[in-house]
Parts: C-alpha cells; structure tokens; sequence
C-alpha cells in the first residue's frame, strides 16, 4: 500500500511545496506592494515637510536681514526700540539692552543736584564747578538782562568748555539736568537746551560724548546710577521733556526695558540657530545678531503657500516637530499634519490585511486539498487491494472446481462416447470449463502484472512455435472453424513465453467472438524488422471496431457494444494484452481496422539480455 501511495504522495508533496512557495512569493508581493505604497507616502510627507522647513529657513533669514538697519539704529540710539533685536559683539550683549540701575540707597547724583542748585544760589562751590557754575550765572544775567544773543554765545562757551573738560557720566548728568532747567523759559529756550534734553548736540558741543540728549544719555549711562538716583533724574527729565514740549514716550518705553532682556546663548555658534522657539540667532565672526519671531505666525504663512501651491489641502497644515531649547536649523524638524493620510495608511493596512486573510485561506485549502487527495487516494487504492484480494480469492477458488468438472466430462466422454444423444455433451462441457478456465487464466494474470507480481522468464521464443500453440488454444475454444496462416520465418523474441502465448489467445479468441463468417480467418506476420526488433501483424476478418474506439478497447473492462447477439467477455482481454506488451517493452496498437476484419500491430524492441 506504502509502495502504490509514494508516487501519489511525493506528487502531492511537491505541488503543496510549489503552491506554498507561491503563495509565499506571492505574500511577498503583498508586503512589497504595501511597503512600496507606505513609502510612496512617507515620500510625499517628507518632501512636503522638507520643502516647508527650507522655506521657513528662509524667511527666517530674510526676517534677520531685513531687521539688520533697525538692529544697527537700536544700538546707536538708546531711545529707539530694540524689542525683538539681538546683538551680542565681543562678549557682551547690546541687544536686548541689559544695563540697569544698581540696586542700594545711596543717592550720590541727588546730593550734587542739591550742592550745585545750593551754589548758584551765592554759596560757596568746590573748585571743580567754579568755572561752569560761574559761566551759568552769567547766561542766566543775560536772559534776565533780555540780551539773549549774548546768552547764547556764553551758552555756547559753557558747552564748549564742557566738552573740552569731561567729567564722568554720574557727575555730568547731574549738571546738565540742573543747566536745562536754570535756562529753560519755555517757548523762549534757547535751541541747545532743546538739544541737551532730547534732540542732542553737534559734535564740537560734545555730541559724541555727552551731547545725545538727556534721555539718551541717561538710559545709555544708567548702570552708573543707584536706583533712587536713577527715578529722581528720571522724573527730573520727564519734567523738562514736558516744559520743553519734546517727545517723552519712546524715553519712557525704554526705561521699562531696562534689564528685561537677558538671554542665555551658546558660547558659539556654528550655524543659524532658533533659542526657545523665539529667537532666530545668526553669526558672522564675532557678531552674533538675532530677531525674535513668532513661529506661529512663519508656519501659517508657510501653509498658505503651500496650500496655494497645491502641496497641501484646506485641512491639512504644518507644524513644528520636536524642539529643543537652542535648535540649530539644520536639525529642524516640521511635521506636515494630512488627515487623509493617515486614513490613506488605514486602507493601505485593511487592504494588506485582507491579502494576507486570503493567502493564509488558500494555503489552508490547498492543505486541506492535499490530506483530502490523500485520503482518497489511500481510500481508492485501498478499494483496489480488495478488489484484487477479491479477484484472487475469486480466481483460486474456481480453479479447484474447474479442474473437478473437465475431468468428470473427459470421462464421461469415454464412457458415454457411443450414444448418440449425448455424445456432445461431454465435448460442450469442456468446452464451456475451457472458457471458464481461461476467463479465470487471464483475470489472476491481469491481477498479477497490475500489481507487479509477475516476475517474467524472459527466454529465446520461437514465433513459429507460438503460433503452433494458438492453433492448439483455438482448437477447442470454439465450435465456429478457424483458418490461421503465419508467414513469420525463423523469427526469434526474446520474451515469457507463457506471456506471449496468453496475448496471442486472447487476440484470437477476440477475432473468433467478434465474428460473424465462416471460417474465421487469422493471420500472422511479421511486417518489420529494425535490427534485431520487429512488429508483428496480427489479422483477422471480423466485424472491425470504429476508429473513434481504437485507444478505448485497451482500457480496462471496456466492451464495445455492437449490434447483434451480445458477446460474454470481462473486457479484460486487450487490456491484458497492452500490459502484457509493456512488461516486455514494448506496445500493441490497432494497425487497421473495417468492416473487413482488424489488424494489431505488435512491436517488440531490441532485446536486451
């Protein structure tokens, strides 16, 4: 059973490992195809998000660029804004303004406020300020005397001298708030002391020191004044700003700004920067200049375009990735948030779902397929065991009584021979037990060679001898005459004599069953001979069989079915006979066959010894 089913199993084998290969070939395809479209997406997303970061590098860039002039004014001019700007040169920052008032009680510019106001009211004065205090009374003198062009000339003295003989920044301001408010007369004030409290001074009046205007000069001096010295100069230039009706805001907004604006910058920076997500920070040598942004704001400017461009849809945006406190730009990430993506990943990973369900069903089919196929063929050759356990069974057990029933008929034969109304039935009865004999003859040996039982004795045949044994088989197989000539020579096969002698008799009593004339006629010749194998033709008058049939007789139990009286027969015969050919190699066909009587071709190959 083994030995029948390996062939079978080995097939199926293979095809279950060629299918599973294929399905996992195909799997991979699967998997391919998904990755390919998952990547097809991340290509976009990337290229989407790299385009947005290039373009918010940029407009960082140009927003730097663009704050460059306002920069360079904010660190000339204290009064302008710097809100917003960055500078740091040589170690220390400009911008954001850090200098502050310093913290503690004293007042040291208030009491030399008080000392000089006290001195120009006729009490004695240091030396130091004898020489201004006294050039200030007599500008004063010549205002109150109306000679204002002879003030303004010994104002211009004051200032000039002033500028000659400097003193530091916390003894200046003092004396410049007391010289503005001395000579200030309101609409009538002499155009330097406007110059002294706001505008500023040319620069042979000490411009470039200070001569830029009180406020300037305060805020630009302040970490040179305590806290309580810093407000009382304050609210004494605020008073002269509002007497002299010059403007005070952008004075005052920077006084709120001093001290706001430390920030803590990496000790070098090798490329543009962003420093909290706020500042956009820039060097070039030791310059480092910055601007204060509001990546909000870049980021929708950024979507818009983008949007206007077609990359993005009305609910798609752009945002910041992960950001750490001093982010160089180059390491900027922005994420590009499409909704339809991600519902896009969804059905990319349902549909690789639903690709995989089918692959892992049809591999449990194929499974499924493969164990039933086994089954059945264990079931079908099992089938076949039986039946030819059966057959045997069947066969041997007929012998016995086969052999009982010819020799009771031989002998009543011999004994029975003279009367006349019986004298046949011995003859018949033989006969009949010779066919039953030969039906049983060739069912064990059909049995036989199917299932690889038969072990030929391949020999030297004579082809004439053969034929001399079918004449003898013929003899008593039927009532109908048989007229056989054989034109074969000294034709020799190297064959099982007793294989041969089988075919030949069934080919015989074939053409004796399917016939209708009288005599039969047979004949056998050898048609060919190639080297030392040959074809022999076997021939016979009968009805012939229908060309469409010529393959269909040789199978098993196949009968043709034709008009007339019906023909016994196990359908075994030809079938016996095509096997009976491939033991010996070789193969039986029909040559010719009509309504004239059919012709076999029989081949035998070169022996082989």
């Amino acid at each position: 059973m083994v030995r029948r089913l390996l062939p079978t199993l080995v097939a199926l084998g293979c095809g279950l490992l060629a299918l599973g290969w294929g399905l996992v070939s195909l799997q991979r395809l699967f998997a391919q195809e998904t990755e390919d479209a998952h990547a097809q997406l991340r290509s976009y997303r990337e290229e989407v998000e790299r385009y947005a970061a290039e373009a918010l590098r940029q407009k960082l860039s140009q927003r730097l660029a663009e704050s460059i002039p306002a920069i360079n004014q904010a660190v000339e001019d204290p009064l302008v804004p710097a809100d917003g700007l960055y500078l740091y040169f040589r170690k220390h920052q400009f911008l954001p303004r850090l200098p502050r008032p310093r913290p503690g009680g004293k007042m040291p510019a208030w009491h030399l406020y008080v000392a000089l106001y006290q001195s120009l009211e006729d009490l004695p004065a240091e030396d130091a300020w004898k020489e201004r205090l006294g050039r200030l009374r007599a500008i004063e003198a010549a205002l109150a005397a109306g000679n204002r062009p002879r003030a303004e000339r010994l104002l211009e003295a004051l200032l000039r001298h002033r500028a000659d003989h400097p003193l530091p920044a916390a003894e200046e301001i003092p004396f410049t708030v007391l010289l503005a408010e001395r000579l200030q007369r309101g609409a009538d004030t002499p155009a330097l002391i406007h110059g002294l409290v706001h505008g500023g001074l040319a620069e042979e009046f000490g411009g470039m020191a200070m001569g830029a205007g009180l406020q300037r000069d305060l805020l630009r001096e302040c970490q040179r004044f305590s806290q309580p010295d810093f407000d009382f100069l304050r609210e004494r230039i605020l008073e002269l700003s509002a007497a002299l009706g010059v403007p005070s805001d952008a004075f005052q907004a920077r006084v709120q700004e001093l001290g706001t604006g430390a920030i803590v910058v990496p000790s070098t920076l090798s490329e543009p920067t962003l420093i909290g997500e706020r500042w956009y920070l820039e060097a070039e040598g030791e310059i480092v200049r910055g601007v204060a942004v509001q990546l909000d704001e870049l980021l929708l400017a950024i979507t818009h375009e983008l949007r206007e461009r077609e990359l993005l849809r009305a609910e798609d945006r752009v945002r910041l990735g992960r950001i750490t406190a001093v982010q160089p730009l180059s390491t900027l990430k922005l994420q590009a948030v499409i909704p339809r993506w991600a519902a896009a990943e969804e059905d990319i990973a349902r549909r690789y779902g639903f690709k995989t369900m089918l692959v892992a069903i049809c591999g449990a089919l194929a499974v499924a397929i493969v164990v039933l196929a086994g089954l059945g063929q264990h079931r079908k050759y099992r089938f076949l065991e039986l039946k030819s356990d059966f057959v045997a069974t069947v066969s041997h057990e007929l012998r016995t009584p086969l052999a009982s029933i010819r020799l009771l008929a031989e002998t009543l034969e011999r004994r029975a021979g003279g009367t006349p109304e019986v004298r046949d039935y011995p003859a018949r009865i033989i006969q009949a037990t010779d066919g039953l004999h030969f039906l049983v003859e060739n069912i064990l040996s059909f049995n036989r060679i199917d299932k690889g039982r038969w072990v030929p004795r391949f020999t030297q045949v004579r082809l004439e001898e053969l034929i001399g044994a079918l004449r003898a088989d013929l003899a008593g197989a039927t009532r109908v005459p048989v007229h056989l000539t054989a034109d074969v020579g000294e034709t020799e096969l190297w064959a099982d004599p007793a294989l041969l002698r089988l075919l030949l008799s069934n080919l015989g009593r074939n053409a004796c069953a399917y016939n209708h004339r009288d005599p039969v006629e047979l004949s056998v010749h050898v048609h060919a001979i190639a080297g030392n194998g040959c074809t022999v033709l076997f021939g016979d008058n009968g009805i012939g069989i229908p060309e469409s049939e010529w393959e269909n007789v040789f199978q098993d139990f196949y009968r043709l079915t034709q008009p007339g009286p019906e023909v016994h027969g196990s359908g075994l015969g030809l079938a016996l006979c095509r096997r009976i050919m491939h033991v010996h190699g070789g193969e039986i066909r029909v040559a010719a066959s009509g309504p004239q009587g059919t012709t076999f071709a029989l081949t035998f190959p070169e022996p082989h010894r």
